[in-house]
């Protein structure tokens, strides 16, 4: 199962991309936040990747994040959405967005993204707003003073840590219970993890 690509990009549109790794092409469909992110053609690139396997096709599903890819998870898992809806509705939709819209109960904003209509909003807010309450990641309502760090630097700190070795079960425990300024760098937050870590 195919959980992360590094390469160079081949080929690259809104839909999908080309991922040239040491001379294999892999086609992999994207969100569009994922390819506003992305280097032109030519330029190196790496992806968390969701393998999809079907009867006639592995079709592989690229993110900028590790919370992108969860998102895309959580999303598939409910009856009626597919991969392809997955993939189309964080097009539309910034995680955090999407997760205060789902915790709030905000049928409207989710029947506002295409493909989805109330019933669908009405399934998406029942299955998954007690699952994304526990990531705790929607953005704060307004008068609320919680700084948050930003899930990009968190995320990178992340994958430094599991590229060194650490599990990403115990690398997200650790950043969850990680308190730091909502300024910090990611050599701060790295710092303090790896810490944690080899206590």
């Amino acid at each position: 199962m195919i959980a992360l690509l590094t390469g160079k990009i081949a080929h690259k549109s809104p839909e999908f991309i080309i991922m040239d790794v040491n001379g294999v092409g892999y086609r992999v469909q994207i969100p569009f936040s994922t390819y506003y992110e992305l280097p032109a053609e030519g330029g190196t690139v790496s992806l968390t990747i969701y393998t999809h396997v079907k009867e006639d096709a592995i079709n592989l599903y690229g993110f900028r994040t590790r919370l992108e890819k969860e998102f895309f998870q959580l999303l598939i898992s409910v009856s009626g959405i597919g991969p392809k809806m997955g993939k189309d509705i964080l097009s539309n939709i910034q995680v955090e967005e999407l997760a205060q819209a789902l915790v709030q109960g905000n049928l409207a904003r989710l029947s506002a993204i295409p493909g989805i209509g109330k019933k669908t909003a009405e399934r998406l807010v029942l299955e998954l707003k007690d699952k994304v309450q526990k990531l705790d990641i929607a953005k704060p309502a307004k008068g609320e003073n919680r700084p948050s760090v930003s899930a990009g630097i968190t995320d990178d700190v992340a994958s430094a840590l599991v590229n060194l070795g650490y599990k990403e079960a115990v690398v997200q425990k650790v950043l969850s219970e990680t308190e730091v300024p909502a300024d910090a760098s990611m050599e701060t937050i790295l710092k303090q993890a790896l810490k944690k870590l080899m206590k």
